[in-house]
């Protein structure tokens, strides 16, 4: 089995490294003066214990690979990303080639059905940081990470349970789970969160913006009749698992959403996690205020080049009570005569 980590930031990065450090035959797939760094002097991985350096071969593009038909894609790339990267992994690759989705939502592997038969979902609990060209952080030790994988739409197989074992011999805690989507969904909902941090700041994740978010979250799967794991069964998922540390001296600093921000990138994930819930609401009649006002605010920081934690949470709040004002129904009296 070949991995191919297409898409080596935060967490495509960190895995790529502990499997090219276990033994495995990996190729990252990057971009830029990341890719750069990489070829030219591997990648830094930096963990509670310290920092090592993994000659982790890279290339820019699926087409410069040779493919064999042995591969296993490990999709990691923002979920804004997948649609272009799935258009140049289907020019080049086998179609019968697993795609593996190493990302936040739940979208990525309904589009990767349009173009792969093979497809299988990761619920992703891996606390990373990709800041800086050539590095990357995990900021839990022993184990690094949890890396759930099942079959999508539904289902195990080989693939699914090989790729699970090769997660565990490089240091990560994976399962396989026939029923993959409904701990994504409870994932997704976790990753609410991220707007909150990357607008407001990290320490706004436990204000009560989370508890409304998640609350329309809960509205509108119900609305839907989706499945989703209970927050009981994701705390025993994770109890006991990871165990946190600084690295380089320094906590971990914030989410995914709050990392494109700090790099100063023009797009952010937000689209397909507060977005998701958004969509679900029109779909099923349901008010989304509080998660159309974080989706807004995130994509206008990226947009315009805004700093993580530029917006105060009293102003979130606001907007949040314009939008529901604007959202309500007008009431009317019908009058008329016997």
């Amino acid at each position: 089995m070949r991995f191919v980590v297409y898409g080596a930031g935060a967490i495509g990065g960190v895995v790529a490294a502990r499997l090219h450090q276990h033994g495995h035959d990996v190729t990252a797939i990057a971009r830029g003066p990341h890719l750069e760094a990489i070829t030219t002097g591997g990648l830094r991985l930096q963990d509670p214990t310290g920092e090592q350096k993994v000659p982790l071969p890279a290339v820019p593009h699926p087409s410069a690979l040779d493919w064999h038909g042995d591969e296993v894609v490990l999709l990691a790339v923002k979920s804004q990303q997948t649609a272009q990267v799935l258009r140049d992994l289907g020019a080049v690759a086998p179609n019968d080639v697993p795609v593996v989705c190493l990302q936040n939502g739940i979208d990525n592997e309904r589009q990767a059905l349009r173009r792969f038969p093979n497809v299988y979902g990761v619920m992703v609990g891996l606390p990373a940081v990709h800041l800086e060209p050539g590095l990357v952080q995990a900021y839990s030790s022993p184990v690094t990470g949890i890396l759930d994988i099942g079959r999508r739409p539904d289902g195990t197989d080989e693939t699914a349970h090989a790729t699970a074992a090769a997660f565990t011999s490089a240091g990560f805690d994976s399962r396989v789970f026939a029923d993959i989507g409904r701990w994504k969904w409870r994932k997704l909902i976790t990753n609410l969160g991220n707007a909150i941090g990357a607008v407001c700041g990290s320490a706004a994740r436990g204000s009560g913006l989370y508890r409304r978010a998640a609350a329309e979250a809960d509205a509108c799967l119900a609305a839907a009749g989706t499945d989703v794991a209970t927050i009981e069964e994701d705390e025993g998922r994770r109890a006991g698992v990871l165990t946190m540390g600084d690295v380089a001296g320094a906590s971990h600093p914030g989410s995914s959403s709050w990392q494109s921000l700090a790099r100063h990138s023009a797009e952010i994930e937000t689209d397909y996690l507060n977005g998701e819930i958004v969509l679900l609401g029109r779909l099923q009649g349901v008010p989304t205020p509080v998660n159309a006002v974080l989706q807004r605010l995130a994509n206008a920081l990226a947009a315009n080049g805004g700093e993580p934690g530029s917006v105060d949470v009293t102003e979130v709040e606001r907007l949040i009570e314009e939008e529901s004002d604007a959202r309500a129904p007008i009431a009317t009296t019908a009058t008329g005569s016997a």
